[in-house]
């Protein structure tokens, strides 16, 4: 099925931070943008994970480890592993989760 991003329903998850997903059997790949000086809390979760930074400045926190992604980097999240996220700019990414994210269904 062929859709527009456009199309898709778009959620907040947190303040500054908006969301449309798709599905797949597999996979969940989200949408993201966020706004500048957003913030996503740490947290961990059992989908691996791989961030793609489309558009805008994101400092990003693996294990403890920060990392400034911007615009056509990509990086790997392993399942499991904390991590949060700060926009230094308004950001715009895709991420991709494996197995399929229940909680954004």
């Amino acid at each position: 099925m062929v859709k527009q991003i456009a199309q898709i329903k778009q959620q907040e998850l947190l303040s500054g931070i908006k969301a449309q997903f798709v599905h797949t059997k597999n996979n969940t790949i989200g949408f993201v943008e966020l706004e500048q000086g957003a913030i996503l809390p740490t947290h961990s979760h059992r989908h691996e994970q791989t961030t793609h930074v489309i558009e805008g400045s994101l400092e990003l926190t693996i294990n403890g480890t920060v990392t400034i992604l911007t615009s056509g980097m990509i990086v790997n999240i392993p399942s499991n592993i904390p991590h949060s996220a700060k926009a230094l700019s308004f950001c715009k990414v895709t991420d991709i989760f494996f197995p399929v994210r229940e909680d954004y269904l």
